[in-house]
Order: structure tokens, then C-alpha cells, then sequence
């Protein structure tokens, strides 16, 4: 599905030399491959990881690795269909492809749905933030509960963290020198996924002589018995977890206008890399966190760990490794809004540092302002993963295509191809839409410690 024929590559043979400079950007791409591949992963790696284990639970290994398996092909297939619709037409920014394909109204959907998509995204990492950080100076000052201080109220510390660390990696220029956070960020997330393959052979399960939390737990038949193939309320769940878990979609873009030497078949294989990487890091999460607990796994895995032993020397080492990673990786989810909010708002005017740096101030207070106000942040991330989740990797992506590759007649294979894309991501999203909306009408079943 992904190799690129001949006869999609001649629709522009005088782009893919790469010598030619670029006509869509005001600066030559300047980014290697292993850095665009580093920057992509890092897109697609997200707070996601640490739910993937709960979705285990709710649907069993084989169901689990099935879904998981979909959801990383039809992401690279997506990806292929982007940058067949961006190769064509020379456009190498998501709105643009928009407006391309539907005129304004196009640009202006598609930046709303990245913007929504990847305000949800840091949102989410910020949650991470206001209730692990508190956990984490909890334990480094030897508490085991909360005193009630000023530096121990996640509200608090996200506003700090805003400001000294977010606001001034978002105010960069170019993507690319991101490279170097998002591979400090990624090799957090291989030592938290290391941690959680150890603490595997390191927790007994039932957790009998540990705390009293899990004492309850312990009569349930089959408790520590891993499932294969299983369905409950949960499961509706699972799919916008994964589909989340792999939006990379408006990054694809910016990413391939800073590539050194640009061409389709290079960013396709950038692509590639980059799902494949993150299908083995969430499959081996997932496998070895479920494996873990079991029927205990709750919706945030890192949770669990501290019912067993809330002082625990390595969890805390993940808990500071993942609470780095999510921080790194807001700035890299800022720059698409940012982008998409210039081209809606200021499409012809060329780069000024005011306008770039008051977007950032204005998403960053919008962000801060909903991880604060909101309680709950899993009805925003449900609703998100199950809208604009789809219309990115799906809907969006086949709608662009067969509108703007005007070469193919439109009952050749790949345009069908793309029409039953879009079909699946409609089907997705509205069956996603249903179930989450009968849990709220009529379940108290959201369960699983998510915050």
C-alpha cells in the first residue's frame, strides 16, 4: 500500500530532484532525515501512551493488537494520500491543501480542526502536568500526602511551567531545532517504557503484602489471568484512544517543507519510520503495562504504580521522564495552531515576530485556562478523539485527495480507494459519537481512575 509507483511520481517529475529550491517557504529546508523522523515521532507520541494499557484491558490482546495494527496502516495510507494531494498542487500546508480542494470554507474547516485536535492535545499534556508534578515534589520532600502548599497545587505549577519552559521553546522560529527536545523527549518515554517491562517481572500479582488499596481486588476469579478477546462498556472507548494515539497529520506537512531535499517517497519513509517506531513502543507498553495489573489497570497507567508504592525510587525516575516529555512536546503541538491561525487570520502577510509571539501567549492562556477550569478533562479528550481524530487522519486526507489529483478519473482504484477512507472515517466518527453519548446519558461506568 505504501510503496510509491512510477505513475504516481510523474505528475510532478521537476519537484522531486530536490535541487530545485523551494517556492513555498522563505528558507531552504534544513532538516535531516533522522531529525524529521525524531520531530514526526515525537507528533505522534502523546499522552495517549499512558492509556493504551487500559485499552488492553477493555478489549483483550488479540482485539487489541488487531485495532492497533489498523489504525498504524491507515495512518501511513493517510499519510500517503497528504502528500500525493501536497505533491501535486506544490502546497505543503494542511489549510492550504483545504482551500485547495473547497476554496475558503475548506482552509477555514481545516484549520479548525487542527486547531480544536491539537488544543485537546495540549491540554491533555498539561492535565499530565497539574496531577503528577504535585506527586512528583510530594515524594521528593518524603510526603506521603499532600500538605496543602502553594508549590504542591498542579494549577499553580502549570502556570510556572508555562511560562519558564513552554513560552520559550514556542517562540522559535523554525520546527527543526525542536529536533533536539523531541529526542531528549523520546528517550523519556523509552526509559518509561523500559520501567514499565521491568516493574512486569517486579509486582506480583495478586498484590497481596503491598498497601491495603488493592486488598478488595484480590477474591476476584481470573484477576490475574490475561484476557484475549474481550468486550464491555470500556471498549467504545478504545478505538478514539488509538486514533488519538497517532495523529500526526498537521505535522506531516511542516515537516516535510523543512526536510533537506524534499521529495515524497523520502517523507513517506520518514513516515514510516515514525509509525512503526511508536506501533512497537505502544504495543509493548500496552502488552507488559496490562500483564502488569490486569483487570486493575486504570486509565492513566502511571497511576496504578503509586497504589502499589507511592515512594517507589524508579516510578518517581518515570514520573519526572514522562512529566519532561509531555512539556517538550506542547511546543511541537503549538506550532500547527499557530500556523493554522496565520494562515485564517493573515494569509498574505509575510513573518513578524509581534504576530508570532502573541499567538503563542494567547493558546498558551487558552490552554492554561481550560486545564484549570475544567474538573474533568476525559469528557473534552473523549469528544476530541472521536471529532477531529478521524477528520484528520481520515475524512479530511481522502476528501483532499480525490478533489485536488484531478488526473485520475474518479472510478480508478485509488480515487475509490480514498472515497472508502473518507466512508470509514464517517462511520468512526459517528459510531464513536453514539457510544461515548450513551455512556454519558446513561452510565456512572466511567471508571479507571482517569482524572
Amino acid at each position: 500500500m505504501q510503496k510509491i509507483s512510477p505513475e504516481q511520481e510523474e505528475f510532478l517529475p521537476h519537484k522531486s530532484d530536490g535541487g530545485k529550491p523551494p517556492q513555498f517557504t522563505d528558507f531552504e529546508g534544513k532538516t535531516s532525515f533522522g531529525m524529521s523522523v525524531f520531530n514526526l515521532s515525537n507528533a505522534i507520541m502523546g499522552s495517549g501512551i499512558l492509556g493504551l494499557s487500559y485499552a488492553m484491558s477493555n478489549t483483550g490482546i488479540i482485539l487489541f493488537l488487531i485495532l492497533l495494527t489498523c489504525i498504524a496502516v491507515m495512518s501511513s495510507y493517510s499519510v500517503h494520500l497528504l502528500l500525493r494531494s501536497a505533491g501535486v498542487v506544490g502546497i505543503r500546508a494542511y489549510e492550504q491543501l483545504g482551500k485547495r480542494a473547497f476554496g475558503h470554507p475548506g482552509k477555514i474547516l481545516a484549520a479548525l480542526v487542527i486547531t480544536m485536535h491539537n488544543i485537546g492535545a495540549m491540554s491533555s499534556y498539561l492535565f499530565i502536568v497539574k496531577y503528577e508534578l504535585p506527586l512528583v515534589i510530594q515524594a521528593f520532600l518524603g510526603l506521603q500526602h499532600s500538605s496543602g502548599e502553594w508549590f504542591l497545587n498542579g494549577n499553580y505549577l502549570i502556570i510556572i511551567v508555562s511560562i519558564l519552559i513552554i513560552l520559550p521553546l514556542a517562540l522559535m522560529r523554525q520546527l527543526g531545532y525542536l529536533g533536539y527536545t523531541s529526542g531528549f523527549s523520546l528517550t523519556c518515554m523509552v526509559f518509561f517504557l523500559i520501567s514499565v517491562i521491568y516493574k512486569k517481572f517486579n509486582i506480583p500479582c495478586p498484590f497481596d503484602g503491598f498497601t491495603n488499596h488493592t486488598a478488595e481486588n484480590i477474591s476476584i476469579d481470573g484477576e490475574c489471568e490475561a484476557k484475549y478477546f474481550t468486550i464491555n462498556q470500556q471498549t467504545a472507548y478504545t478505538v478514539p484512544i488509538l486514533a488519538f494515539a497517532f495523529v500526526c497529520h498537521p505535522e506531516v506537512l511542516p515537516i516535510y517543507t523543512e526536510l533537506r531535499n524534499p521529495t515524497k517517497r523520502r517523507m513517506q519513509a520518514i513516515a514510516n519510520v515514525s509509525i512503526l517506531g511508536m506501533f512497537v513502543m505502544y504495543l509493548l507498553t500496552a502488552i507488559f503495562g496490562y500483564l502488569t495489573f490486569y483487570l486493575n489497570t486504570e486509565a492513566e497507567l502511571l497511576h496504578t504504580y503509586s497504589k502499589v508504592d507511592p515512594l517507589d525510587t524508579l516510578i518517581l525516575c518515570v514520573r519526572v521522564a514522562v512529566l519532561v516529555a509531555v512539556t517538550l512536546t506542547v511546543p511541537v503541538v503549538l506550532f500547527p495552531i499557530r500556523r493554522a491561525l496565520l494562515q485564517l487570520l493573515f494569509p498574505d502577510k509575510p513573518f513578524h515576530w509581534v504576530r508570532h509571539i502573541s499567538i503563542a501567549l494567547c493558546l498558551l492562556f487558552v490552554v492554561n485556562l481550560l486545564v484549570i477550569c475544567v474538573p474533568n478533562i476525559r469528557d473534552i479528550f473523549g469528544i476530541i478523539g472521536a471529532t477531529s481524530a478521524p477528520s484528520l487522519i481520515f475524512i479530511l486526507p481522502g476528501l483532499f485527495y480525490i478533489r485536488i489529483v484531478s488526473s485520475e478519473p474518479m472510478n480508478s482504484r485509488p480515487k475509490i480507494q480514498a472515497a472508502c477512507f473518507t466512508a470509514l472515517g464517517f462511520i468512526f466518527m459517528s459510531m464513536s459519537m453514539t457510544f461515548i453519548t450513551l455512556d454519558w446519558v446513561y452510565g456512572e461506568n466511567r471508571s479507571g481512575g482517569g482524572h
